[in-house]
């Protein structure tokens, strides 16, 4: 039948201008041409007398040749020494701000035992977005990215959101907002503290006569399509503090559901108060209870610190909860997703993988080094063995918590900027597995690439919050399109590093050790084509799925987005590079493992690129740039610097 796209609007929003599709043969004809060309493509991996046969044939062959794998000593110490770089130390002194000291003291005497609080994480809440969950999350959410930080002091996130409920005014006067070095140094003078202040107090950002001192700026900032460093700064500040504030009023803490609302809508006392809802709510106590019963709790709760005995404190929380899925009940969330979510925040597994990642693989290549000159030895060959099987546990345990966040969200984990990193780096680790049984270097490699791709993951810009998803989001093209194109980029990932480390090999290579030398080079060199290969079948098929997925949502299958065309982009290189190996004069493996390099900054631009720099249907983050043209050009240097000392050797003791 005939389907209608809503194409464009009237410029006064009054009126929709649509797009019709009538074309039931024409799809059902391209589909089964999809079809053949996804079965082709997959047929490559499988099918006997392909080059991606020959390649495993080739792996197999140098893997019997290969008496000792020998790695360079220099390789490891260098990737090391970068591995060991750690970020500044996250503490902060306030000698200057003595008043600190005392409001600490006054918020140990006051602070709500953890045993309490916990319960109080388990009741649930809606965000301002609409999504449902435990309030030890919204606690986490809200403290993290108030200060960048899951706890203050010794009090976690639970503990610190009932002080704020308590003691509001005090709260004013804690400094828990952060401000970036150096970029915050402009908001410091104009609230006038110290430039070495990391944390600042909410009343800092007021006048004695009450005025926010960050409101003239603020309307440029807002009005700017391209804000500069300074608007960027001051936004992200003045978020902080209507958090904070908006926290502090009670205003986040939706706790109550509006019976029969069409949008689930849940509400908190302070709204009720300002709203018209005593008319909206039928049942008179439960208005009642919207508005003092909270109050109420965190008067028990204050009676309960003095004697001890917390046991109606927890009756009112319950009592609560019976309201919640008596009237919320449409979206109420089950005590088995409550308990697993608190589970997930309490454990925050994937940013403690980047760190067992790193280890397990350092050691790893420790081991192997020494495996070169002691290939008898029982003990060494079991504990190679060993952190093997290390990696593979943390595998799977990377698994599970994706596993977790999906059962928790509700949806697919890899529909923002920070689950398609962690799902990346699964996908990277993924391959890595899979090829690491020809090459043990190769699943040490994975592990390190792997650590730093969580770690990247976990930098202040991306945010770990599960979130609803946005509504052309909202499809199961979701687990499709999106779960293939994003996890290509595992292989290339991976294509990319073992470039790197054949480079490395090169430069470290020497006439005494240029046979063993020139083994670990082939079989590595192997593998990449194998890993690229992979990566460029699971890219195409997956952008052709897009295209499906354009055609089903837009009524077109193409419409050169940013995100359409740098994935063609990346297709047409990779595509290039792999049929580099079969072409006379350009099939060397130096130039090979150097592309496979270049070749990745086209997934770079297609995966950061068009959603910080670029406008379009796939720019969720539009013009929030996070890497500057320096850093890029820095790295460009690098790479050809790298290149170059490579080359050299590889012309020395390998070019015919």
């Amino acid at each position: 039948g005939y389907r209608f796209f809503q194409a464009s609007f009237d410029p006064d929003e009054k009126g929709t201008i649509l797009s019709i599709n009538h074309d039931r043969w024409g799809t059902y004809i391209t589909y089964f041409g999809y079809m053949l060309l996804y079965f082709g493509l997959m047929a490559i991996m499988f099918a006997k007398h392909t080059r991606f046969d020959d390649l495993r044939k080739q792996l197999n062959k140098i893997k019997v040749k290969k008496a000792k794998l020998t790695t360079a000593i220099l390789l490891f110490l260098s990737i090391s020494a970068f591995a060991q770089e750690h970020s500044p130390n996250d503490g902060h002194a306030h000698s200057q701000q003595p008043s600190k000291a005392q409001i600490d003291s006054i918020l140990r005497a006051n602070i709500t035992p953890k045993a309490h609080a916990d319960k109080f994480g388990e009741l649930v809440i809606q965000d301002f977005g609409g999504r449902m969950m435990p309030m030890n999350t919204f606690a986490s959410e809200t403290l993290r990215k108030l200060s960048k930080s899951d706890v203050y002091e010794e009090f976690d996130a639970n503990q610190v959101l009932l002080s704020i409920q308590e003691s509001p005014l005090l709260w004013y006067n804690v400094p828990v907002i952060y401000l970036k070095p150096k970029k915050g140094d402009s908001i410091r003078s104009l609230i006038g503290v110290d430039k070495s202040e990391k944390y600042v107090r909410l009343v800092d950002f007021f006048s004695p006569m009450g005025q926010y001192k960050l409101a003239p700026y603020l309307e440029d900032a807002y009005k700017a399509q391209v804000p500069n460093g300074f608007q960027k700064e001051f936004k992200e500040i003045d978020q902080r503090v209507n958090l904070l504030y908006n926290t502090i009023e009670g205003r986040s803490l939706k706790l109550f559901p509006l019976p029969e609302d069409e949008n689930n809508k849940w509400i908190s006392s302070i709204e009720f108060r300002e709203g018209n809802y005593r008319d909206v709510i039928k049942d008179s106590l439960y208005a009642n209870f919207i508005n003092n019963g909270f109050n109420a709790y965190l008067v028990t709760l204050n009676n309960a610190k003095q004697t001890g005995d917390f046991s109606r404190a927890e009756n009112l929380l319950e009592g609560i909860t019976k309201t919640q899925r008596k009237y919320g009940a449409d979206v109420m969330l089950s005590q088995d997703k409550i308990n697993a979510e608190i589970l997930y925040n309490k454990y925050d597994i994937f940013k403690k993988l980047f760190s067992w990642y790193l280890y397990a693989g350092t050691i790893l290549f420790l081991l192997l080094i020494v495996q070169i000159f002691k290939t008898t030895n029982k003990l060494l060959n079991g504990s190679i063995t060993f952190f093997k099987g290390v990696l593979i546990t943390l595998f799977v345990i990377h698994t599970l918590g994706l596993v977790a966040r999906w059962y928790i969200s509700g949806h697919a984990p890899w529909s923002d900027a920070y689950e398609s990193m962690i799902y990346v780096a699964w996908a990277t680790m993924l391959f890595g597995l899979l090829f690491g049984r020809k090459s043990d270097l190769t699943m040490a490699s994975t592990a390190f690439v792997t650590a730093i791709i969580l770690m990247v993951a976990h930098w202040n810009w991306m945010d770990p919050a599960i979130a609803n998803l946005q509504p052309v989001l909202n499809s199961y093209w979701l687990m499709i399109h999106v779960a293939v194109i994003v996890a290509s980029y595992g292989p290339f990932t991976l294509g990319m590093i073992l470039g790197l480390v054949v480079l490395l090999l090169m430069i470290f290579t020497s006439k005494k050790n240029k046979d063993r030398m020139l083994l670990n080079i082939k079989e590595l060199t192997i593998i990449n084509e194998l890993s690229l290969t992979v990566g460029l079948v699971m890219l195409t098929i997956g952008n052709f799925l897009g295209g499906m997925w354009a055609n089903e949502s837009w009524g077109r299958y193409w419409g050169w987005d940013p995100k359409e065309t740098w994935a063609l982009i990346s297709i047409i290189v990779y595509a290039f590079v792999i049929h580099m190996r079969l072409v006379p004069g350009l099939r060397g493996r130096w130039l090979f493992n150097f592309m496979s390099i270049l070749a990745f900054g086209s997934i770079m631009m297609t995966y950061f690129g068009v959603n910080f720099y670029l406008s379009g249907l796939h720019s969720y983050a539009s013009r929030d740039q996070i890497l500057s043209f320096q850093f890029i050009a820095i790295t460009l240097v690098i790479i050809a610097i790298v290149g170059y000392l490579a080359y050299r050797k590889y012309a020395m003791y390998y070019k015919k």
